[in-house]
């Protein structure tokens, strides 16, 4: 499948580190709004076409995949100009900064015919298709509620100036800083949530911004939100709260709260971080009297001393053989070192087979809208009504039950 990629800043990268896993994907050319960085860009992947304009990108009848890795302000445009041309498009994340023009390429897409999707593609790797499988084969019992994380920790008091990839690009702090945590970040859950427990149906949320002064080249009007919390409640009746922050320490653990027991993961970023379970004690039957022992018995105090932590020991949280072992990363690890590729791989596929797109046009819709409710206007909170809706996702054939 020929692709080619419009925007050479630091995600690009990432991507062209991980094209080698999938022979398949041809990177045939680039263009970026920068001549000197696409040249560069270029120099050091060994890409054998730059080309002068967007439009020349899309007039080019060999590319089937636009890969869209603008700053998120220009996703909607470059998109739109990739469909409009006739071209199948994989976006980064969000596919837009406003939902109804979100919607607007869905619909573009589905009216042309043409496969829409986007990041993050972290639901294909093994760690979350582990803990789908166990959910699947019910393992932790009914699931009530979801707890997760994703803090990267106090970014103000860190040399982020300095953080670069390996051809040399540095990273967007402004864009970063100016879009807002949970937009930048929270879709690496949202996708695994909405993937399990299906679509959404409102999310409560507030967010802030408690570090103002991060980076003196970002405006404090202009600083996005650096924390946000936020309440998904899923039509199937499972709730998460959903925690994103660049000040708490870092923490990206992910907890399923079910009946039998807790499903738990490291970090929901790495595609094959750690899964775990723990079993739930209970240790009165329902129906049992329970008995009070009274502090000045010595006798009964002994009694429950010695047996309490036989009735109450839990085993403590035990890891679930992954579905399969990956090839391409380990935990622990940068979490940037991630198979960024295995998206456009899923899309590729998808469209030689003529299925659908695992994370296709309305399912990444979704996680847009889940996503902007989960980042209100700075200081502000409320619950949003949330109106998009996807079919099912099937499991990757290598983790089915």
């Amino acid at each position: 499948m020929h692709i080619a990629i419009v925007g050479c800043g630091f995600v690009a990268d990432y991507y062209m580190s991980t094209f080698p896993n999938y022979p398949e994907l041809e990177v045939v050319g680039l263009m970026d709004r920068d001549p000197q960085r696409a040249s560069a860009f270029a120099k050091f992947w060994k890409i054998s076409r730059v080309y002068p304009s967007l439009d020349d990108l899309l007039n080019d009848p060999r590319v089937e995949i636009v890969l869209n890795f603008t700053n998120p302000s220009s996703h909607y445009s470059v998109s739109h100009a990739a469909l409009t041309a006739g071209k199948n498009v994989y976006s980064e994340k969000p596919l837009a900064m406003i939902f109804e023009e979100a919607k607007a390429l869905v619909d573009l897409a589905e009216k042309q015919g043409l496969s829409l999707s986007g990041a993050p593609c972290s639901l294909l790797g093994e760690a979350a298709q582990t803990i789908w499988k166990a959910l699947r084969q019910g393992k932790a019992g009914k699931t009530r509620m979801v707890y997760a994380e994703l803090d990267e920790g106090m970014l103000h008091l860190m040399d982020f100036r300095g953080w670069t990839t390996s051809s040399g690009i540095p990273w967007p702090n402004v864009d970063e800083f100016e879009v807002g945590v949970a937009l930048e970040h929270a879709g690496y859950c949202v996708t695994w949530l909405a993937a399990f427990f299906g679509p959404a149906r409102s999310v409560t949320a507030y967010a802030s911004c408690q570090v103002p002064e991060k980076d003196s080249a970002v405006a404090p009007d202009r600083m996005g939100a650096d924390f946000s919390v936020g309440v998904i409640e899923f039509a199937s009746g499972v709730v998460a709260r959903l925690t994103c922050s660049l000040v708490a320490t870092h923490d990206h653990t992910l907890r399923i709260f079910g009946d039998a027991g807790v499903l738990s993961c490291k970090d929901s970023w790495m595609y094959n971080s750690p899964v775990y379970f723990e079993r739930l004690d209970i240790p009165h039957k329902p129906g049992r009297r329970a008995v009070r022992i009274q502090p000045e018995s010595k006798i009964l105090n002994g009694a429950w001393n010695f047996l309490a932590p036989k009735i109450l020991r839990q085993p403590g949280p035990m890891p679930i053989p992954p579905v399969r072992e990956s090839k391409f990363d380990s935990y622990p690890r940068n979490t940037h070192h991630m198979d960024f590729a295995r998206g456009v791989a899923e899309q590729a596929e998808a469209l030689r087979e003529s299925r659908p797109c695992r994370l296709s046009a309305r399912f990444m819709l979704h996680v847009n809208e889940i996503v902007l409710a989960l980042q209100p206007p700075r200081g502000a909170s409320g619950t949003r009504v949330i109106t998009s809706t996807f079919d099912p996702i099937a499991p990757m054939p290598w983790a089915e039950s």
